[in-house]
């Protein structure tokens, strides 16, 4: 079977998220899925590589705007190599690619995997709905990976006998154990930072760190933030102003050995998202394989449900910086309730998030589509 994911942007240009959830995607045995990728760049001349085996093309493009590529040739590319593919998977939200696949060949199945609407550009939104709706009719199989990201959007709801739900994967097993090295990395942390807290993601907005490090100013904690992204030195600033700055560490981007260790010196797992864009929080499953307590905000999406409140995380309100204090405290002073919520985590991460499940949900959901396509319904 010929899959070809269509996205706006990919690995090493961006991680995390939705490329993430590509690669993930990607894991199947060639024999059984033959995975390609078709992307944008952020900035500049088309090229071709691969990234874990795997053949990415990535298009010209010259730059960003309402935080999509500027790639003119994208469409009639997704057009183009559509014709020989069993199925294309857009990754939704990329309007690029709805002007592409509404038109894709009658013999291609087209899957939406809608991992989110499109959240803070109002206009873009409006102007962007026609094509998405014709996408959406064309499509044969949407995906979501919690009931909620259905529920809560308006233009999902003439569809819902297409809607599919599959919960995010990733490769627990291996967030479940530490090699050697790492675990003589993590007891070094664990000794520069006895009480850490833990955030990783973007430096952006919705993920909600300007709270992280409020609450730390009535806290006998450590920050640690693993990610870059536009907001460092308005945080930075803000870590100063508050008298916190040398308790808050920004380690940027780092291996996946180094964040390993990371979760395994914290004490807590912050995620303190304050908006619809963070859909899922797919780092909380690392986490929770991890065996690592969770705080996280009671959003309208799937993040409270990944790790529930009680079970294997404390859910504060969205924007309360006092409630997120209290719950952080509450962790780092209670080691029986720490233990508690990690290995609950661990063993949910385990029972419903592992990658071998999340492959072969989202192999029948191909064979279905293909069969639905071919079948002429």
């Amino acid at each position: 079977m010929k899959v070809l994911h269509s996205y706006k942007i990919y690995r090493p240009d961006v991680d995390g998220g939705i490329p993430f959830v590509i690669a993930e995607l990607c894991k199947f045995p060639h024999d059984k899925v033959d995975n390609a990728i078709l992307v944008a760049r952020r900035k500049g001349l088309s090229r071709e590589y691969e990234n874990d085996g795997v053949p990415v093309e990535a298009v010209t493009s010259l730059g960003t705007f309402f935080s999509t590529p500027l790639a003119p040739t994208f469409p009639l590319r997704l057009l183009q190599r559509g014709k020989s593919c069993d199925v294309v998977v857009h990754h939704a939200p990329f309007p690029l690619s709805d002007l592409a696949v509404a038109h894709l060949p009658a013999s291609t199945a087209l899957i939406v995997y809608w991992h989110a609407d499109i959240v803070g550009f109002s206009l873009l939104s409006k102007l962007v709905t026609p094509a998405i709706m014709a996408t959406l009719r064309r499509a044969d199989k949407i995906v979501v990976s919690h009931e909620s990201t259905a529920q809560s959007s308006p233009i999902l709801a003439s569809f819902r006998e297409k809607w599919v739900v599959v919960p995010y994967g990733a490769d627990v097993d291996a967030w479940s154990s530490c090699t050697a090295e790492e675990q003589a990395r993590a007891q070094e942390l664990r000794q520069r930072y006895p009480r850490m807290i833990l955030g990783i993601g973007r430096l952006v907005p919705y993920k909600g760190f300007k709270h992280l490090i409020a609450a730390l100013s009535d806290l006998d904690a450590q920050l640690v933030l693993i990610g870059e992204g536009e907001l460092r030195s308005e945080l930075e600033q803000m870590a100063l102003r508050l008298g916190v700055a040398d308790r808050v560490t920004f380690a940027g981007r780092i291996p996946t050995s180094e964040v390993k260790a990371h979760l395994y010196a914290a004490r807590v797992f912050a995620f303190p998202s304050v908006t619809p864009a963070e859909a899922f929080g797919i780092v909380q499953l690392e986490a929770m394989a991890a065996g690592l307590p969770i705080v996280n905000t009671a959003l309208p999406t799937a993040v409270p449900h990944v790790a529930r409140d009680g079970q294997e995380a404390i859910t504060v309100p969205v924007d309360d910086v006092a409630d997120l204090t209290s719950a952080l405290e509450r962790i780092l002073d209670d080691p029986s309730l720490a233990k508690r919520l990690g290995d609950a985590g661990r063993k949910r991460a385990h029972e419903e998030y592992g990658r071998e499940r999340f492959l072969s949900r989202m192999k029948n959901v191909y064979e279905d589509a293909v069969r639905q396509r071919r079948s002429g319904r």
